[in-house]
C-alpha cells in the first residue's frame, strides 16, 4: 500500500443522533404522521425481548424496533410506509439549539492562515441505530460526509436475479442493514480506513496506521450517554477525543455522563447545547483547533527529518 494514498489531513467529528444532536427521537415524526402513539409503541419494542424468548428466538434489543416498524406497515397501521416518505419526515426532526450552526463553524476554523499550507479538512459523520433516510432527509443532511445507520429494501430481489434488473420503489418489506450500540464501533474503523471513499478497501484489510485516511487520534466521538459505551472505548483506546453530552435541566442524565467521566470513558462532558460561546461549542472548537495544532506540528517535524541540509559555508 503507497503511503501517499490518503493524506491524512481530515479530522473527523461523529456525532449519535438521538439525544446527542435531536431532544427526541428521530422517529417522532413517523409516528406524528400515522397517529400511532409513541410512547406504546416503545413499550411493545421493549417487551419484545421477552415475547419472542418464549418461543425461544432471541432479538437484540437496540434493533428490535425495525422490524416492529416493518410489522405495523404490513398490518396496516402504517400504510404507504417508504424510504421516500421516510426521507420526507426526516425534514420535521427537530434539533437542539446550535444544530446544525456548529456543523459550519467547527469547519471554518479550518479556515485560518495558520492552516492552510496543510490543507486540513473537517468532516461530520452521523452513526446512529435510527433510520439512515430520515437522517438524510433531516437539516444537518448537507454538512454530513456519510450517515451510518439503519435502512429498509422496499423491493426484495428476486431469486434468479438479473443483474440488471432494478428494484421498484413501494413500501418498506425488509431491513437492508443495520447498526446496533456495539456494531457502531464498525463504523469508526471504516472512517478510519477510508472504506467510505475507497470501495476497493474493506474494513477486515490489514493496513498500517500510517496508510488509514483519518487515524484515530484526529476523532471527536459525540454522544449522549451509557449505550456508546462501546464506541467512546474505541475511540478512547486508540487516542480520540470522546465528549458526552446530558439534556440540561436532567438530574439523571447529568449523573450518567459524570459517571462517564468519573470511569474514564470519556474526556469531557457538558449540555446539548451547541450555541456559539456555550460550553459544549467552545470545549469542540478548542479540540478541532488543538487536533489541528498537532497535525500541523507533525508535518513540519516530518519535512525537517526528511529534508538534506545543504553543506555550511566555514566562516
Amino acid at each position: 500500500m503507497s503511503k501517499s494514498l490518503f493524506l491524512q489531513n481530515v479530522i473527523a467529528v461523529i456525532w449519535d443522533f438521538d439525544k446527542t444532536l435531536s431532544p427526541h427521537y428521530m422517529q417522532t415524526p413517523l409516528f406524528e404522521r400515522y397517529g400511532v402513539d409513541e410512547a406504546a409503541f416503545w413499550r411493545e419494542v421493549n417487551a419484545l425481548p421477552a415475547y419472542y424468548a418464549r418461543a425461544g428466538i432471541t432479538v437484540q434489543r437496540d434493533t428490535c424496533y425495525l422490524g416492529h416498524l416493518l410489522t405495523y406497515g404490513r398490518c396496516g397501521v402504517m400504510p404507504g410506509l417508504s424510504n421516500a416518505v421516510l426521507r420526507e419526515l426526516g425534514a420535521q426532526i427537530q434539533f437542539y439549539d446550535g444544530i446544525p450552526g456548529i456543523f459550519s463553524r467547527l469547519k471554518a476554523i479550518l479556515d485560518a492562515p495558520n492552516y492552510q499550507d496543510g490543507d486540513l479538512r473537517l468532516e461530520h459523520y452521523v452513526v446512529s441505530t435510527g433510520l439512515a433516510e430520515m437522517i438524510r432527509g433531516s437539516a444537518i443532511a448537507p454538512h454530513l460526509s456519510g450517515v451510518w445507520a439503519s435502512e429498509f429494501i422496499e423491493a426484495p430481489a428476486p431469486p434468479k436475479l438479473r443483474l440488471d434488473d432494478c428494484p421498484e420503489p413501494g413500501e418498506i418489506t425488509q431491513i437492508a442493514g443495520l447498526l446496533d450500540n456495539t456494531t457502531k464501533t464498525r463504523a469508526i474503523f471504516e472512517i478510519n480506513k477510508g472504506v467510505n471513499k475507497r470501495p476497493d478497501i474493506s474494513v477486515n484489510d490489514m493496513l498500517p496506521e500510517e496508510d488509514r485516511r483519518v487515524p484515530v487520534r484526529n476523532m471527536i466521538y459525540v454522544a449522549d450517554g451509557p449505550s456508546d459505551i462501546p464506541s467512546f472505548s474505541v475511540i478512547r483506546r486508540h487516542g480520540g477525543l470522546a465528549y458526552a453530552v446530558y439534556e440540561t435541566g436532567s438530574p439523571r442524565h447529568f449523573a450518567q455522563v459524570d459517571a462517564l467521566l468519573d470511569a474514564g470513558r470519556v474526556n469531557a462532558y457538558g449540555p446539548a447545547d451547541y450555541r456559539e460561546g456555550g460550553q459544549t461549542a467552545m470545549w469542540l472548537e478548542r479540540q478541532v483547533a488543538r487536533i489541528a495544532d498537532r497535525m500541523m506540528g507533525e508535518r513540519l517535524r516530518a519535512l525537517e527529518d526528511n529534508v538534506g541540509r545543504g553543506p555550511d559555508h566555514d566562516v
